[in-house]
């Protein structure tokens, strides 16, 4: 449950961060003065989960930027990993007769769509998977410094060697997801979890994924309790990190449900709100 009065300093053990739109600027970079802040919250003995719907790979460079270890959240808490071993602790997997159907969405409307694969025993790690080179492709490349892999997803599906996938990820205007995502939801059902996390991705896990189930699963293998945690979001898929969280906080850019939502309004990412926030609480800055 989420509390609507501030956290006591003294007694926060962890920070639950997504990445994009919150802790990273608006050029996906992680300010100095935001690694300074995290770097000093860890001293004092407060851990950093990172819970984002960013790949491992994708999220790796800022968690070697501030040197947070443990148990973190990827995929929009479809895998939970102890880094920097790269453990997966848990997982749950997107059933492939959905992506398979996404594929024929895709290909009938002219839409981009993307797979996440787990790794397989014995042969390559995770991989990203499109059929073709397109602007969106382009657009998700630049966001994360992913390179995909080009390929037949059906073919891939049909092969039956994998036991799903991590997620799958349409790349569109607002409009079109608003278009698709019912097709999904009536085909589907409760089978699937839906989520819009940045303008132009529209996001399918597996039912029973969300942030707050991968943080939970973190917080158990940490020894937290949710009364210790505060998370800060600013998309709907963070929504489920404040439940899980004892404290919540959205940045001024955060969608307004989000806002609406959260214990806390601070600075925007443009203006390293969470380092100022973290500054104000821990280090009696302002």
């Amino acid at each position: 449950m989420i509390a609507k009065t501030g956290p006591d300093p003294r007694t926060v053990k962890a920070l639950a961060l997504d990445l994009d739109g919150t802790v990273l600027r608006p050029d996906n970079t992680l300010s100095g003065r935001t690694i300074s802040v995290l770097k000093s919250c860890m001293d004092r003995g407060i851990q950093v989960i990172f819970c984002t719907g960013r790949a491992i790979a994708a999220a790796e460079p800022y968690r070697t930027a501030i040197g947070a270890e443990g148990p973190m959240v990827y995929y929009n808490g479809a895998e939970v990993v102890d880094m920097p071993a790269g453990i997966v602790l848990g997982s749950t997997l997107l059933d492939l007769d959905v992506a398979d159907f996404c594929v024929d969405l895709a290909r009938n409307r002219g839409i981009h769509f993307q797979v996440f694969f787990p790794a397989v025993p014995g042969e390559t790690g995770e991989i990203l998977m499109i059929e073709k080179d397109s602007p969106e492709a382009e657009i998700y490349r630049r966001h994360t410094g992913l390179q995909p892999v080009l390929g037949d997803l059906k073919k891939i599906i049909a092969r039956g060697k994998l036991p799903g996938c991590l997620k799958g990820m349409f790349i569109a205007e607002p409009e079109v997801q608003d278009a698709i995502r019912p097709l999904l939801i009536e085909r589907f059902g409760g089978r699937i979890y839906a989520a819009r996390t940045y303008p132009l991705f529209l996001e399918l896990m597996a039912a029973g994924v969300s942030k707050g189930t991968g943080l939970r699963a973190a917080m158990k293998n940490r020894g937290l309790d949710a009364a210790g945690v505060i998370a800060l979001g600013d998309e709907e898929n963070d929504l489920p990190l404040f439940e899980a969280a004892g404290f919540s906080a959205a940045p001024a850019n955060a969608k307004e449900t989000v806002r609406a939502a959260a214990g806390t309004i601070i600075g925007s990412n443009a203006e390293d709100g969470v380092a100022a926030y973290l500054e104000g609480l821990f280090l009696g800055q302002r």
